[in-house]
């Protein structure tokens, strides 16, 4: 009965390094009894007994260390204490939605994402909370760990451990405080990008160099791009210092140089001079078609020399001699015979593609056509400074004027920023972008906006956590938050929500005839019940007091637990799941997988389950997820004996036990 009876405690295994399970998968000699790695024998087995040769092994050693990091390695693979719960009343004014604002820490949210969208994102930006020395970041965890407990979790001693954790528990702000605050998000963010993925992150001078490091370790050197300097502040920023600060900095990584392919930026409206237009789209002078430089005389592809026939008045060309093309041109350079570029093949099927242009003394030259790469637009490369003053702070703060007729939200990136670099990450019109530091949300806007420019389908997924809004500080937020939206408690992410909100209206407003998605769905975050928490780190060993708890339907949010479970298998957020009634009690299916997760479950629903195994061909179920408060262990037997009975008659099911 036990082979089919699975017990999972959703991501709550303690602290398993998913590199750590890689090793063990593929090189289970390499670990003793005690599952301690036998490093001498690993380097061993990659030195070179397979086919084709061995790993060379890098004689440098160079790394980025810092108090905590142990730490922060332990924060990445730690469970999430938190379940995902879907804003019913709001979600269903945009049911189909494939947009997600996540309001809640982003370290959990990234771990309850790491399944259901791993290798899935195109472009993660990010503009993290700067550590600029004035207490304006201060490093906050929980820190539920003993000495003892992290000593053994990340091999530190406990004198290490115990000055550590009272290092932060101070909260204080530093290098190593922001360093353990980035790396888990970092690291569990690289596993979210697909093989073509890419991440922007802005930054300032302050903790620029840490972070490139950073970066270099997480998602290697090889994959580093650029560092650009992206001028925001048009007349400097005088921080009396001596210099006039103008700027701040983008670094860009790629999942895999080999697979990324950068975009190119559309060109401004007043930038369109030298392009024309022609009925395929626009169009410049391009590159001569006589060939020049090494190789490129007759002798190299004699097949590429040939005479061009040109009509002198309409300045078109043919291949063959005929009453209207009678100048006959061959590619030769000062007496020199040279070779097109082309064949004639290609000559004859983009006879559209080539300029003829008269030259003084009566001769003539032919060049391609160049095309724009973006659309039917013309574009231009991107350069590492980025400067133009619809980048400037000046301008995302009249961008946040004009939707909330106030200052709600200083240091907003601007949305035409966001927008160049989407086109830089050479995104496809489905792909998906995160931003887990949404701030006011001007990702969203410059995504909606994008897609109704160019028709795309691109989609969002923001987290923003939902810190309160100091009342001094931002009063003008404050009072818009409070007074205009109705909320007791004025949070941030309501600010980013209804940014949402105003950006969409406005975007349909302009572009009417775009049909595409312009709403998103809301999600919230919400901590495990500390009861349950408990026991879902015993392993379920004290759940058996829980089914005399009175309380215990008011611990169970079952909307929140059905997305948490979702995301565990991979189902993506905004999926709806089937309802199936078993006779008076209400599972939800997807695909192969059940979920029981009410109260209540009796013999007569597990006949009625088997009954629809039986008699409904379109009831198919692999695997029975049961919430294990839900199920008294006497109940589980019952499910498991019928079970057992039903694989040796039919198909395989597994059930899985889960808290």
């Amino acid at each position: 009965m036990q082979d089919i009876i699975e017990n999972v405690l959703i991501q709550t295994s303690p602290t398993t390094n998913p590199k750590l399970q890689i090793l063990k998968t593929h090189f289970p000699h390499c670990f003793d009894k005690e599952g301690r790695l036998l490093i001498d024998k690993l380097t061993q087995d990659l030195r070179g007994r397979e086919e084709g040769g061995g790993v060379e092994f890098s004689k440098e050693s160079y790394s980025l260390n810092w108090l905590g990091k142990s730490y922060a390695s332990v924060l990445r693979n730690d469970p999430a204490k938190t379940w995902i719960k879907p804003d019913k009343a709001f979600n269903s004014t945009h049911p189909n939605s494939q947009n997600f604002l996540i309001k809640g820490d982003n370290l959990e949210a990234l771990k309850l994402l790491k399944n259901a969208y791993e290798k899935k994102i195109k472009m993660i930006y990010i503009d993290p909370p700067y550590n600029t020395g004035n207490n304006d970041f201060v490093y906050k965890d929980d820190c539920k760990y003993t000495p003892k407990e992290l000593s053994s979790l990340c091999g530190m001693s406990e004198e290490e451990c115990q000055k550590m954790l009272e290092y932060y528990s101070k909260g204080k702000n530093s290098h190593s405080a922001w360093l353990t605050f980035m790396y888990p998000r970092l690291s569990l963010a690289r596993n979210l990008l697909k093989e073509d993925g890419v991440i922007f992150i802005s930054i300032d001078d302050n903790e620029q160099a840490q972070l490139k490091l950073l970066c270099d370790e997480i998602f290697g050197e090889e994959n580093f791009l650029y560092s650009l300097s992206v001028v925001d502040k048009l007349n400097g920023n005088d921080n009396s210092s001596g210099m006039m600060e103008t700027h701040e900095f983008c670094l860009i990584y790629v999942k895999n140089f080999k697979s990324f392919q950068m975009g190119v930026l559309p060109l401004e409206q007043d930038d369109y001079s030298g392009w024309e237009k022609d009925e395929i789209g626009y169009w410049k002078k391009g590159g001569s078609l006589r060939a020049t430089g090494a190789e490129s005389d007759r002798d190299h592809r004699p097949n590429l020399y040939f005479p061009i026939y040109i009509d002198e008045k309409k300045l078109t060309f043919k291949l063959s001699k005929d009453d209207i093309h009678t100048f006959e041109l061959y590619p030769i350079s000062n007496g020199e015979e040279k070779r097109w570029y082309w064949k004639k093949e290609k000559f004859k099927a983009d006879c559209g593609e080539v300029i003829i242009e008269r030259n003084k003394g009566g001769s003539y030259s032919i060049y391609k056509k160049q095309r724009p790469s973006l659309g039917d637009l013309p574009s231009v490369r991107g350069k590492t400074t980025f400067y133009s003053p619809k980048y400037s702070t000046t301008n995302s703060n009249k961008t946040i004027k004009e939707l909330f007729n106030a200052k709600v939200f200083s240091y907003s990136k601007s949305k035409d920023l966001i927008k160049d670099f989407i086109c830089l990450a050479n995104t496809s019109h489905n792909d998906i972008i995160l931003d887990f530091f949404a701030g006011s949300g001007t990702t969203a806007q410059a995504v909606m906006e994008l897609n109704a420019e160019d028709n795309g389908n691109r989609r969002f997924i923001l987290v923003q956590l939902p810190e309160s809004i100091d009342e001094k500080k931002s009063k003008t937020a404050y009072d818009f938050v409070k007074n205009t939206l109705g909320k007791d408690e004025p949070k941030i992410s309501d600010i980013t929500q209804e940014r949402i909100i105003r950006a969409s209206k406005q975007i349909r407003e302009k572009h009417p005839e775009y049909q595409g998605d312009l709403g998103f769905q809301v999600f919230e975050l919400e901590e495990i019940p500390s009861e349950l928490a408990e026991i879902r780190q015993s392993n379920f060993e004290k759940i058996n007091h829980l089914f005399a708890n009175e309380d215990i339907d008011k611990m169970l949010d079952i909307e929140a637990i059905l997305q948490s479970f979702c995301l565990y298998d991979s189902i993506p957020l905004g999926v709806e799941l089937e309802k199936v009634d078993l006779g008076g009690y209400i599972a939800y299916k997807f695909q192969e997988r059940i979920y029981l997760l009410h109260h209540g479950f009796q013999t007569k629903h597990l006949q009625e389950f088997l009954r629809k195994m039986d008699d409904e061909e379109s009831f198919c179920v692999g695997e029975i997820v049961l919430l294990a408060y839900c199920f008294e262990s006497a109940r589980r037997r019952e499910i498991a004996e019928a079970i057992s009975y039903y694989n040796k008659k039919s198909r395989e099911l597994k059930i899985v036990v889960r808290g």
